[in-house]
């Protein structure tokens, strides 16, 4: 993917990658900011700020979503523990209005955040935890695993989206300071992707975001490695079939093993030819539901193995089923059709997020995680040989380092009443 990138004076990366062949212009813009930036008894703020920029910034109050869209554009943002981001995508003609948007609230946003705005976005995301997490189905289940794997204080311990009792003891000025501390030129990178000159896009990137400042060195945060312990716990909750949660600390993003246990997880669980889903799902019939994946971040990874009990099965007989799989791949590998398979997939995908401008995925998003995540945006060739270079031996050999079955945190969610259907051993947890 050709590019050009430079440095303004205040520390903004800015990264130009012209394509001409339809008239649309997307912009992006990742702050080197996540949940794990955050602090124990003030968590959510990263997420909270996800919310609170959309409301806009001193030059324009009255929010961005109504001007970007009367203008045609598209927009969105996200927050996860590592990073946010922002994006819009429109014709052309929407660039400057768009990079100005982007300049206003991340240089003149704290002047238009009020007591009220504050505690209005407040009030949307604690309704937001209770609708997508406490009041939903196994909603809780990922709470209670990062608490059960991560020790007191690991950044990656609480939610993106935080404790409600922290977002309730949160004032504005705090809110304030985290902003002043993360969302600033020197911890952003802004991409912008699509029918626009790379000189006319760095003339206006240092024309409105030249004069921001660019804000207080940052610490990269550290974490202590995490062990596998071989935990059993317990939740109980409003659902009908009981699940199981199979978790493992592994390796972070980009780290030696990260792309084989990926293509693991692939092989698997993913679609009907996978090992597992294969033989839970459509042979035996133990399952209506299952899923794995490799879930990389900066400071360390996740292995995650889920599974839905059917009716007349237990968690137990899955545990046995999926544990007697793990081992066989830890010992044999793949064999040649599924490493092929799984290759080709990871293949796919990087080829398929080309197709896309903007967005969450698309060319300027992955230039922009690159460039955050590896200090170059010149890293896709570098990612997708990491996947081509996987082998049955390689793949064997992470599996075998990382997946030991004995080891795994095992959470049962059953429903309430029904406790003597989680996993034998297990101990009741409240997740906060």
């Amino acid at each position: 993917m050709h590019f050009e990138k430079s440095t303004l004076p205040n520390g903004l990366d800015v990264i130009v990658h012209e394509d001409h062949r339809v008239p649309l212009v997307a912009v992006n813009v990742w702050y080197h900011v996540g949940s794990k930036n955050e602090t124990v008894g003030r968590t959510g703020l990263a997420h909270l700020f996800e919310h609170l920029m959309f409301e806009g910034g001193q030059h324009q109050p009255r929010g961005y979503f109504e001007p970007l869209q009367e203008a045609g554009a598209s927009l969105n943002g996200s927050t996860s523990a590592d990073r946010t981001n922002y994006w819009e995508v429109g014709p052309a003609s929407t660039a400057r209005l768009a990079l100005w948007m982007e300049a206003d609230r991340m240089g003149w946003l704290l002047p238009a955040l009020t007591p009220a705005r504050f505690e209005t976005q407040r009030d949307v995301v604690l309704n937001e935890r209770r609708q997508n997490y406490e009041n939903r189905p196994y909603g809780l289940a990922q709470f209670a695993l990062a608490e059960a794997l991560y020790p007191p204080g690991h950044p990656y311990r609480w939610p993106t989206i935080g404790s409600a009792e922290d977002l309730r003891a949160t004032t504005v000025d705090e809110v304030r300071a985290f902003f002043s501390r993360f969302y600033h030129p020197g911890n952003a990178s802004l991409a912008i992707a699509g029918d626009i000159e790379a000189a006319t896009a760095f003339d206006l990137a240092s024309e409105l975001f030249g004069q921001i400042p660019a804000g207080p060195p940052i610490r990269p945060v550290s974490a202590p490695d995490v062990p596998a312990t071989g935990r059993r716990i317990m939740l109980t909750d409003r659902i009908e079939l009981p699940r199981l949660y199979l978790i493992w600390p592994s390796p972070a993003l980009f780290a030696s093993g990260d792309a084989e246990l990926d293509l693991a997880a692939d092989l698997l669980a993913n679609g009907r030819t996978a090992r597992l889903y294969r033989r839970l799902v459509h042979e035996q019939r133990v399952a209506t539901e299952l899923a794995a994946a490799q879930s990389s971040r900066e400071l360390g990874g996740m292995f995650q193995i889920l599974a839905t009990a059917a009716p007349g099965h237990s968690l137990q007989e899955l545990e046995h089923l999926i544990a007697a799989a793990l081992v066989e791949l830890g010992a044999n590998g793949p064999t040649p059709g599924e490493l092929e398979r799984s290759r080709v997939q990871a293949e796919a995908a990087f080829v398929y997020r080309q197709r896309t401008l903007g967005g969450f995925g698309g060319r300027a998003d992955q230039l922009n995680a690159y460039n955050i995540y590896r200090g170059t945006p010149d890293a896709f060739a570098a990612d997708l040989q990491r996947y081509l270079d996987v082998t049955a031996v390689s793949l064997r050999d992470a599996v075998s380092a990382w997946i030991d079955p004995s080891r795994a945190l095992a959470l049962s969610v059953v429903p309430a009443g029904q406790e003597p259907e989680a996993l034998a051993g297990s101990e009741m947890v409240r997740p906060s």
